[in-house]
């Protein structure tokens, strides 16, 4: 076997990975209006700056973690999920929440997690307009800008702000989903959607949102977010309350211990 890194050193390496992605965003944001898109479906999107911030990353996590099986949105989705979950994996989004970027929104991130047979070890989500660098690593801790962050104290769901994310790609999950927007909004203080998953679960784990649930993501929207919701003494599960392994795509729950068996409940009906 060969040497194996710690998760410190994972972590150094794709915050770095990170900060250089997040760099080709920041050129490119001024120039936004002139940026070609390309369909990867009816309502999901691919540019230009997608494609060159997961260049950059791969440059930097290829060769510095050259035994690594890699996930990458734009240029790896293909990649099975059996290799995920053996040995050591990246699970990349290059630029999560790329509609809002082309549309001059300024809710996007870039969000690198590190699997250790198919488990969170080292996380980033680096959220480029508020220049937020949030950092976990297994067994060590959450972070923003390097201060700890903790999940939400409140319990009362009339008190509680929940985040959620749309369905966008297939109109036929729109009834399920308004039927438990209906549920979750008669009994919460507020629902929000700023669409980009990673920072949504970073927004958990800083007790920005009591909790947060969408019914589907793709591995690499929550492969990040979860450590850190985790690390920051919250509860992420599958829309069940299932162990989560960010292998594959998942409907996903997070919150405080207290507010996630609540949303999940919610959820279910």
């Amino acid at each position: 076997m060969g040497y194996q890194p710690e998760r410190a050193e994972l972590l150094e390496i794709v915050v770095r990975a990170a900060r250089e992605a997040a760099q080709v965003i920041r050129e490119a944001a001024p120039r936004v209006r002139s940026i070609d898109w390309q369909s990867k479906g009816p309502t999901d999107f691919v540019s230009e700056v997608d494609l060159g911030a997961e260049a950059r990353i791969l440059a930097i996590v290829s060769r510095e973690l050259p035994e690594a099986t890699i996930l990458a949105e734009e240029t790896a989705a293909a990649t099975p999920a059996d290799r995920v979950a053996k040995g050591l994996a990246l699970v990349i989004d290059p630029l999560d929440g790329t509609t809002n970027f082309l549309h001059g929104y300024p809710e996007y991130a870039v969000s690198i997690g590190v699997l250790q047979d198919g488990e969170p070890v080292a996380a980033v989500v680096y959220d480029v307009p508020g220049e937020e660098l949030f950092t976990a690593t297994a067994g060590g801790g959450a972070f923003c800008n390097g201060a700890p962050i903790r999940v939400s104290t409140i319990t009362d769901p009339p008190r509680a702000l929940i985040g959620t994310g749309f369905p966008f790609k297939d109109p036929a999950d729109i009834p399920l989903y308004q039927a438990q927007m209906s549920r979750v909004m008669a009994q919460v203080s507020g629902v929000r959607r700023p669409g980009a998953a990673s920072i949504d679960l970073a927004s958990v784990a800083s007790g920005r949102f009591d909790a947060f649930w969408e019914n589907m993501l793709s591995a690499w929207d929550y492969a990040a977010g979860m450590l850190l919701v985790r690390e920051a003494g919250g509860v992420v599960t599958d829309l069940g309350g299932g162990h989560l392994r960010p292998i594959r795509g998942s409907g996903v729950i997070a919150g405080s211990p207290v507010m996630h068996e609540w949303l999940r409940l919610a959820v279910q009906g």
